[in-house]
């Protein structure tokens, strides 16, 4: 876990986050996140904010309740006044997640203009699972150790072979040494295509604290792929620390919060009211119905 530096709590504070630039934040096995630069406090989101009314307050708890209230009340222009660069360093199979996020800055890594190093992701034991049978894009914990063992070591034997064929259709290792002299080896754009995708690439990823919470909010999120996760993770901590004014707003309105659509409201409503809340009646389906209930924690009966 990450230590905030002394009085990280004044909404001037950039102690902690100077602290950590340069250094490197490890994630899984050969990963890590890095901050490379960054621009802007909670007091440069109060100050743009406060741009559009004139004269500011003077009490830091107004300000908190300022950022409260944009958060609340989704006024995401003043937070897109603070950015964050990172280095990341993360499997390729992530890094095709994580891109799916639009909104941000990339520059990776070039296989076709470098050699990858021999660095491949093999998951912790802990965190290998068998094919959900209820979500499709996710895993269950019930599996045997033995077969976790040996699927991990099928895992670790196959990466290693496809980056001894990687050299072999180089003829280069990554310190430029010759495999065969007879041969001149293929172009590396083409040779990096036999690598499976738990090797480790990396980017520079600048993104502004908007967006910034938005990819959180998702990747953060239990539902989300483990890998991803531990990284959503690490990043997660340093803008807690960084903005902690805007992290606590954040934590509470969308990390803690829960939305709600029309029919649920009007269900909730009446529960509150003690009127009978019946499936039939919902306009939801079931598995809108069965969600609600997990919301609240109501004993809702099941359709």
């Amino acid at each position: 876990m990450l230590q905030a530096a002394a009085g990280q709590n004044s909404i001037d504070d950039s102690a902690f986050i100077n602290s950590i630039v340069g250094s490197e934040l490890k994630v899984l096995d050969h990963g890590f996140v890095r901050v490379v630069d960054y621009m802007g406090s909670d007091s440069a989101i109060v100050q743009a904010a406060r741009v559009s009314y004139g004269k500011g307050t003077k009490k830091s708890s107004e300000d908190r309740g300022l950022i409260r209230y944009l958060m609340r009340h989704r006024h995401s222009t003043p937070f897109e006044m603070c950015e964050i660069k990172f280095h990341v360093k993360l499997p390729i199979f992530v890094a095709r997640q994580w891109v799916r996020h639009r909104t941000a800055n990339i520059n990776e890594y070039s296989a076709r203009y470098s050699i990858l190093d021999k660095e491949f992701y093999v998951p912790d034991r802990a965190t290998v699972g068998r094919q959900s049978e209820i979500n499709k894009q996710g895993r269950e914990f019930d599996i045997q150790q033995t077969e976790v063992l040996d699927h991990l070591k099928t895992i670790a034997s196959i990466s290693s072979r496809a980056y001894n064929v990687y050299e072999r259709l180089l003829n280069e290792t990554a310190e430029g040494e010759k495999v065969n002299g007879q041969y001149c080896g293929l172009a590396r754009e083409l040779a990096r295509i036999v690598l499976p995708t738990n090797f480790y690439t990396q980017w520079y990823w600048k993104i502004d604290l908007h967006n910034l919470l938005h990819f959180l909010s998702l990747r953060a999120d239990e539902h989300a792929q483990y890998e991803i996760q531990e990284y959503a993770r690490v990043i997660s901590e340093v803008v807690r620390q960084w903005v902690p004014i805007t992290w606590e707003a954040f934590a509470d309105y969308r990390l803690k919060g829960v939305n709600l659509s029309g029919p649920e409201v009007e269900l909730i409503t009446k529960f509150l009211k003690g009127e009978r809340c019946e499936f039939s009646a919902s306009g939801l389906t079931k598995r809108e119905w069965k969600e609600l209930s997990q919301k609240f924690n109501l004993d809702l009966p099941m359709p």
